[in-house]
């Protein structure tokens, strides 16, 4: 029989040895431990898969989110060119692994249409995706300059060896991810108490987006308060500091604002290009430098927008979840101190209206004292005057003179009647009020100082409630009073406790109020004179507060007095009659 031929044989494809593949997936699987940069383990990934390989060039491309595109990371043996590239999803063979996720092979580059050459050498090439779980990343790819080099018995290895990497760099992720928050949770927790510290308006806003800036690593930050009855938008502050705004009007309607549809709707609002021919019109947008991406969240006040905090990327950007939680926690916090610098900014208003009121007081308080002591020697005159029987005959021209003297006391005492008058109280303001609401009330309007002060504030009411007859505000003005002076006996701060109790007697029951302070107490050479006009034992003090308060305690039938005193703290008891 004929010797037939002998059919040929393809040569055996190269076989990577099982040891180098296990030492170089336990090198890769221990970058999870020994670093802690995702940059620094992608490089070292691409090394070893390269080495492993023998791969003339290697790269790692990660997915951007916002784009969709690969951006190449990492890379060796490419040129700086096309290491830095984007490449758009299904465009190459990398593109095309980005949209199927499947690893792909090709023994000659010359053959495949659909390669994107990034290399002009190259000949072999195979790439894959990095995905754990079913969630894409990016890929991987390497090349050689040898045609046939890479072949189908090499994808297996190569798709394991990738699959350990994207599982390293997921882990490393996380771990980054986690340090993030833990970063800016530890900076969002200083910037409560920085705002917390800060009561003026002004420095408050800037705070804000400087910090804004600072936790999302934008390229602008704003802040715009919302002036509901003129339905329109301010801008106060941003940062960084330069002529962003150059162009753009300091107020503008909601209408014509960015910020218009946050406010409208209450929520955070995204866009995701500015620069699109349909928000050309709008007012509000920064013109002395590229923006593109903007998140709009609305400071809310008890249900109502206050303003707007905004923050701009100068590329394209999705702002993930945590992002927009973070930036909504952070308009919570500056909502609530905004709204404390407004009210710390009427309590000091309230302040100097009650250093007005003191003084409008005090002068009303001297004329009442020159008219007391005018009344007096103007009796004496009077009856004095009477007692001359001093009657003239009708033609004497004297007579005229002591209708007009007589005519002249008469006006005189009925203007001392009519200061005397004035500088008293009317009973027809004296209305029934819980001694508790006026006490709640004083505390609350200061509450804001003693904070900034740092005096903790402690109330302790009566067991049951307690109503008195009085002057509403006189009353307040005497509590203010009290607690303010304290307030200067602690300039490095302390506490003041206020107790109202009930005292029973044989009489009337009493309204006891005690007020207790930890300052330095009163000085022993002004104890007994506290209550007198013009004394006074602090600087720029007018020495009138206390001489008031007394004045309007007995003008409600009650008193105040120093109950205790000492350099461990000072007790002021108020008293006025409980209603029945």
């Amino acid at each position: 029989m004929a010797d037939t031929p002998a059919s040929s044989t393809p040569p055996p494809e190269p076989v990577i040895p099982e040891r180098d593949v296990l030492a170089t997936l336990y090198r890769i699987s221990a970058l999870a431990g020994s670093l802690d940069s995702p940059g620094e383990a992608m490089s070292r990934i691409v090394d070893e898969i390269g080495e492993l390989f023998h791969a003339d060039a290697a790269a790692l491309a990660l997915i951007n989110p916002d784009t969709t595109a690969l951006e190449v990371e990492c890379s060796r043996g490419y040129p700086d060119v096309n290491a830095r590239m984007e490449i758009p999803p299904g465009i190459g063979l990398l593109g095309w692994v980005a949209v199927h996720h499947r690893p792909l092979v090709v023994p000659d580059v010359a053959t495949e249409p659909r390669h994107l050459p990034l290399r002009p050498n190259a000949r072999s090439l195979m790439t894959g995706p990095l995905e754990v779980d079913g969630q894409f990343h990016g890929v991987v790819v390497v090349e050689s300059d040898e045609a046939g080099r890479y072949h189908e018995a090499h994808l297996a290895v190569f798709t394991t060896v990738v699959h350990e990497a994207a599982s390293v760099l997921r882990r490393l992720w996380a771990v980054e991810h986690l340090r993030l928050k833990a970063g800016q949770l530890e900076i969002l927790g200083n910037v409560a108490r920085e705002l917390a510290a800060k009561l003026a308006p002004g420095e408050l806003m800037e705070t804000l987006t400087r910090e804004s800036h600072r936790l999302a690593h934008c390229r602008l930050a704003s802040l715009q308060l919302y002036d509901a009855g003129e339905r329109r938008v301010r801008l106060q502050a941003y940062h960084p500091p330069g002529d962003h705004f150059r162009a753009a009007p300091r107020d503008c309607a909601i209408e014509d604002s960015l910020a218009g549809s946050a406010i409208s709707t209450r929520r955070q609002v995204e866009y995701s290009n500015i620069q699109q021919h349909e928000f050309l019109d709008l007012l509000d947008i920064p013109a002395g430098l590229q923006v593109v991406s903007v998140l709009c969240t609305p400071l809310i006040v008890d249900g109502e927008v206050v303003g707007v905090l905004n923050v701009y990327t100068d590329r394209l950007h999705r702002f993930a979840n945590d992002e927009r939680r973070l930036f909504k926690a952070l308009a919570n916090l500056a909502a609530v101190a905004l709204q404390n610098a407004r009210l710390y900014q009427r309590v000091f208003e309230s302040e100097e209206s009650l250093r007005q009121n003191d003084r409008l007081t005090t002068l009303g308080l001297l004329a009442a004292e020159i008219a007391h002591e005018t009344r007096n020697p103007l009796t004496v005159i009077r009856l004095l005057f009477g007692a001359l029987a001093l009657d003239f005959p009708a033609d004497d021209p004297r007579r005229t003179d002591v209708a007009i003297i007589r005519e002249k006391l008469d006006q005189l005492e009925q203007f001392v009647t009519r200061v005397l008058a004035f500088g008293k109280a009317p009973e027809s303001l004296h209305t029934r009020w819980g001694l508790d609401d006026i006490i709640r009330e004083t505390c609350h309007l200061l509450r804001l100082k003693l904070n900034q002060a740092g005096i903790h504030m402690h109330y302790e009411p009566s067991e049951r409630p307690i109503v008195i007859d009085c002057n509403k505000g006189q009353i307040q003005q005497v509590l203010l009073n009290v607690i303010l002076n304290a307030t200067h006996a602690m300039p490095e701060g302390g506490s003041i406790t206020i107790r109202s109790r009930k005292q029973l007697g044989d009489g009337p029951a009493t309204a006891v109020v005690d007020i207790t302070d930890t300052g330095h107490g009163i000085p022993p050479e002004i104890g007994d004179k506290i209550f007198e006009s013009f004394l006074s034992g602090r600087t720029g003090g007018t020495g009138l507060g206390l001489a008031i308060a007394k004045r309007i305690m007995r003008s409600h039938h009650g008193d105040i007095e120093v109950a205790e005193t000492s350099d461990r703290g000072t007790t002021m008891r108020l008293s006025l009659p409980a209603a029945p």
